[in-house]
């Protein structure tokens, strides 16, 4: 009978010591894909990307546009034409596609690395601006991804926001 008072005077006591650590703890949560897409930094990497990119964009779509008026060529004449032409037409195109998906691949290539190199830059001041922030306010745990759920009370998105615009 002493045993058993004694073990749940302890799980009595083990429990309330835990919960008011855990009361005393500051938690937040950043949404760092928030973070990216709203930020003044973000929206600048997205708009260099963007101009420095911006030719080879439009050298994909006129290569795009002139395969598919050769094929429309071929579709509208190629019962009229000679065997001979019709067959070099269809090299053509094959030929303007096999380049068309060279081009588009590099340019996939090229804009992902400049854009991976971009965010990784991005990625460390972020980091750095949230872990000042959460020093300054005495969080214990901030949170930034693989999070089910953020009640708004410790989502502090908004005002890591904020301090990384403002430049601080």
């Amino acid at each position: 009978m002493n045993i058993r008072r004694i073990t749940i005077f302890l799980l009595v006591l083990i429990v309330s010591t835990t919960s008011a650590a855990y009361a005393e703890s500051r938690i937040g949560y950043v949404n760092f894909g928030k973070l990216m897409e709203k930020s003044q930094q973000g929206q600048a990497v997205r708009k260099a990307l963007e101009s420095e990119f911006s030719s080879r964009d439009k050298q994909l779509g006129a290569s795009r546009d002139a395969i598919l008026e050769v094929e429309g060529k071929l579709k509208n004449d190629g019962s009229i034409m000679s065997e001979s032409s019709r067959v070099q037409l269809e090299r053509d195109i094959l030929g303007k596609k096999r380049d068309h998906n060279r081009l588009r691949d590099e340019y996939r290539e090229d804009i992902n690395i400049r854009r991976n190199e971009e965010i990784s830059a991005l990625q460390k001041k972020v980091y750095e601006v949230i872990k000042k922030f959460s020093q300054e306010k005495d969080y214990d745990l901030v949170l930034t991804q693989a999070v089910l759920y953020a009640s708004p009370k410790v989502d502090i998105t908004e005002q890591v926001l904020q301090r990384l615009n403002s430049g601080q």
